[in-house]
């Protein structure tokens, strides 16, 4: 059984040991039950997307969760709903306000589906707070220049609202994954505020070339430097390519620390601990767990 205690502790001594007020994590999980019930499902039997055992560490209800992030120090947390087919955007974006209208710690988060109604529903919920917008490639099987979606880039981009986009391969890739989509809304949307989930695992070399490129572009660390996410860094013993870890002090101001909580197979420190391996120094490591994060939602 997980000791929540001694989890929230481990991770409160990291950002202190820091200087930090506490942690930001742009990568968190809150979902209406039965989706997550049904995401859960996915993990324990290793589905198609998962590719592999996923035990989920923190399996708690909601109130649990929250209670733990508060805990270990994390002052504002994602719940980055995803859309998987048409017609349940709204539902999970109606779910995740009132989620967040009663947790002051939880960002406003939405989703859209490159279906028509996509083009008069980012606007009003960009007006009415999001503060956050996921998309999952794979998981919704489309590409990131789908027509559909056109119309919403506009009004994104000039609200500078950011949309955390699941384009990578990892853990499994499909036909709709990798950089090559993102690249295409990039060189006509120049100024989006793209989050790259998972540093863009296993294609990070092609995703930190697109964030080098578009100032806009930041990356998050959930899963990325784990040797767990991606089949080869299961087979090779190590998460983000070593040789890539340098030209990330150049984008210091542009990498966010995300957890992927709560279906992680590890405990919470476990990633942060895995960052510091990195060598890139303390400064880099606040600006990621807390003032990129910060500048990034406008705080």
């Amino acid at each position: 059984m997980t000791d929540l205690t001694r989890d929230a502790a481990e991770v409160r001594a990291f950002w202190e040991g820091l200087g930090l007020p506490g942690l930001i994590d742009l990568h968190a999980h809150f979902l209406p039950p039965p989706i997550e019930k049904a995401v859960w499902r996915e993990f324990d039997g290793g589905g198609e997307l998962i590719g592999r055992d996923w035990p989920i560490r923190y399996r708690l209800p909601a109130e649990e969760r929250v209670a733990f992030l508060r805990d270990a120090g994390v002052r504002r947390f994602s719940t980055l709903p995803y859309a998987h087919k048409p017609g349940v955007a709204g539902f999970l974006n109606d779910w995740s306000r009132d989620f967040a209208a009663g947790v002051p710690e939880a960002l406003r988060s939405a989703t859209f589906y490159p279906e028509p109604e996509a083009a008069d529903h980012v606007p009003v919920l960009i007006e009415d707070g999001v503060e956050i917008f996921k998309l999952h490639l794979q998981v919704g099987g489309y590409h990131l220049d789908d027509p559909a979606f056109e119309p919403a880039w506009g009004p994104l981009a000039e609200a500078g609202t950011p949309i955390m986009v699941h384009a990578g391969s990892g853990p499994v890739g499909t036909p709709y994954t990798g950089p090559d989509s993102t690249a295409r809304v990039l060189a006509r949307h120049p100024r989006l505020r793209l989050v790259v989930a998972h540093m863009g695992a296993p294609e990070c070399a092609e995703f930190l070339a697109l964030a080098e490129r578009y100032d806009g572009v930041h990356l998050d660390t959930s899963m990325a430097f784990t040797h767990f996410f991606t089949e080869d860094a299961v087979e090779h013993g190590h998460g983000y390519p070593v040789d890539l870890v340098p030209r990330l002090r150049d984008l210091q101001d542009r990498v966010v620390w995300g957890s992927d909580f709560p279906t992680l197979p590890f405990a919470y420190r476990q990633q942060l601990d895995w960052l510091a391996a990195t060598g890139l120094g303390e400064e880099w490591l606040r600006d990621v767990c807390w003032h990129n994060a910060r500048r990034l939602l406008g705080d």
